[in-house]
C-alpha cells in the first residue's frame, strides 16, 4: 500500500493535521497495522518537498505549533494518476513455500510433513479470519475475503504440490 497516496486522498477531503491524518488512516486502513507518528511526519515531510501537500496553517497548542496540511493541485493530480493505474498481480513465483519443499526434498527431509504443518496453519488462520468477517463491518469482511481468497489458492496449491511430491522429488534430486 502506498501510504503517501493514502494520505493524499485522505487530504482531498479537507486540510488536517497529523494527528488527524494518523486517525483518519488507522480507522480505515489500519485495522492491523496502525501508522506510527513518525511515519505519518517523514511521510508529509516528503510530500511537502514533492509539492503534493502545503501547510495550510500553523496552530500553536500546549507544546510545539501544529501544521495542518492540504493537498495540493500536483497532489490531487498525483493521487487521480495512481488510483487510474492497475496494481501489478503477484504471481508468486518466488514462493517461500515452493523454496521449503524443495529444499526439504534435497536435504532428505519429510516435505510431506512440511506440507501437512503449513496447511494446519492455513487452516487455523481461515477460522480466525472467518471470524472476523462474521463480527465485522463491510470493511473487515472484504478485507478478510481477499486474504481467505488468498488463503483458499495457498490451500489448493499444498494440494496439488503434495499429490506431485514424487514427481518433484525425482526432478529436484541431484
Amino acid at each position: 500500500m502506498s501510504i503517501g497516496h493514502t494520505l493524499l486522498g485522505i487530504l482531498e477531503s479537507g486540510p488536517r493535521h497529523g494527528y488527524d491524518l494518523k486517525r483518519a488512516f488507522d480507522e480505515r486502513f489500519g485495522h492491523d497495522r496502525p501508522l506510527h507518528y513518525g511515519q505519518v511526519y517523514s511521510t508529509m515531510s516528503r510530500l511537502l518537498k514533492n509539492g503534493l501537500v502545503e501547510v495550510d496553517a500553523m496552530e500553536a497548542g500546549g507544546g510545539p505549533e501544529r501544521k495542518r496540511y492540504a493537498i495540493t493541485d500536483a497532489g490531487v493530480s498525483d493521487v487521480e494518476q495512481w488510483l487510474a493505474t492497475p496494481e501489478k498481480p503477484e504471481p508468486y513465483l518466488q514462493s517461500t513455500l515452493y523454496t521449503k519443499v524443495v529444499l526439504a526434498l534435497l536435504t532428505g527431509r519429510p516435505a510431506a510433513d512440511l506440507l501437512d504443518t503449513q496447511r494446519a496453519e492455513h487452516l487455523r488462520l481461515m477460522r480466525v479470519l472467518t471470524d472476523r468477517k462474521r463480527r465485522g463491518d463491510l470493511a473487515d469482511q472484504l478485507i478478510c475475503d481477499h486474504a481467505l481468497f488468498h488463503l483458499e489458492a495457498d490451500l489448493r496449491w499444498l494440494e496439488l504440490t503434495a499429490a506431485r511430491l514424487n514427481q518433484l522429488a525425482k526432478e529436484v534430486s541431484p
